[in-house]
C-alpha cells in the first residue's frame, strides 16, 4: 500500500504521544445522542463525542460548522479565513 517501514514506525511514534479513546457503549449512545440532535454523520457525531468525554473544548475540523457549538465542543474551521480571502 506504499507505506514504508519507516513511515509505520513514525505512526506509531505519534500514536504513542496521543490519548486514544477506545469506542465504547456509552460513547457510541453519545454520539446518537448528538446525531439526532445536530443532524451530523455518524463519524463527525463519534468525533464530537469523543471530543466531549476527552474534556476538549475546541474541536478543529473543516467538516462541521464554523462556531457552532455542539454540547460544549466549539468547532473551529482553520481554513475558513483561507477561504474568506480567496487563498
Amino acid at each position: 500500500m506504499g507505506i514504508t517501514e519507516a513511515g509505520i514506525d513514525g505512526a506509531l511514534m505519534l500514536a504513542s504521544e496521543v490519548t486514544v479513546l477506545p469506542v465504547t457503549l456509552p460513547l457510541v449512545l453519545t454520539a446518537r445522542q448528538l446525531r439526532r440532535c445536530y443532524q451530523v454523520s455518524h463519524w463527525d457525531s463519534t468525533i464530537l463525542a469523543a471530543a466531549q468525554e476527552l474534556g476538549c473544548e475546541i474541536l478543529y475540523t473543516e467538516d462541521l460548522n464554523d462556531g457552532q457549538i455542539y454540547d460544549g465542543v466549539k468547532v473551529v474551521n482553520l481554513f475558513r479565513g483561507l477561504l474568506v480571502q480567496g487563498v
